[in-house]
């Protein structure tokens, strides 16, 4: 993918820009969260992520609740970065590699609106660029992209049992089935650290 996000060209940036006290959110479903918590606890730039649940209309929704597909909420990852050392447009491009945006309302053998692909933005800037970098990534793709780009209203922290899942129980058969492979192809590719980068 043309401008794809590396190890090697954010650590250049890291050289080239002071860090900041400033930090920011972004909002995305691709999947299982999971899978998309992992892959991106391996980005250097990055300082948080958090599984959780958006884009719906129930109010503290619950896992089964969501799995049972009627709160309209989806699956999502909240990522908290440093601007400085990775840019919100760096994530997506990341974010179009991760999953397949393309298959609506699935992500392989998980099916289920709330496992659709969506950017849930903070702002008119996140949406521009959301908008932009969804039309360069469809270059890259023969089947049209379906992910969806809504404004963010509220995001719901998922059960704590969620949070750093794939770190605490990565000989699950999921994780070893689903989540390796996909983390062992974004590695090889040099789009990912090999261990966790958020700090502890």
């Amino acid at each position: 993918m043309a401008g794809t996000v590396s190890l090697a060209a954010t650590a250049q940036t890291n050289n080239n820009m002071n860090s900041t006290n400033t930090t920011e959110l972004a909002t995305f479903g691709g999947g299982c969260f999971w899978c998309m918590e992992a892959v991106y606890e391996r980005l250097p730039g990055v300082i948080a992520v958090t599984s959780g649940y958006a884009g719906g209309h129930t109010e503290n929704p619950t896992y089964p609740q969501v799995c049972g597909g009627d709160t309209g909420h989806a699956e999502v990852t909240q990522i908290k970065f440093d601007p400085a050392k990775i840019s919100y447009a760096q994530l997506l491009e990341v974010f179009w590699q991760a999953h397949d945006p393309t298959t609506l309302n699935r992500q392989g053998a998980d099916t289920g609106t709330q496992y659709r692909s969506i950017i849930l933005f903070q702002d008119e800037r996140q949406k521009l660029i959301a908008e932009q970098c969804k039309l360069a990534a469809q270059k890259t793709f023969t089947q049209p992209i379906v992910t969806e780009i809504v404004p963010l209203k509220k995001f719901y922290p998922a059960e704590d049992y969620h949070q750093g899942y794939f770190d605490a129980h990565g000989h699950a058969p999921y994780c070893q089935m689903v989540i390796a492979p996909k983390l062992e192809k974004l590695e090889h590719k040099k789009i990912i650290a090999p261990v966790v980068q958020t700090p502890k």
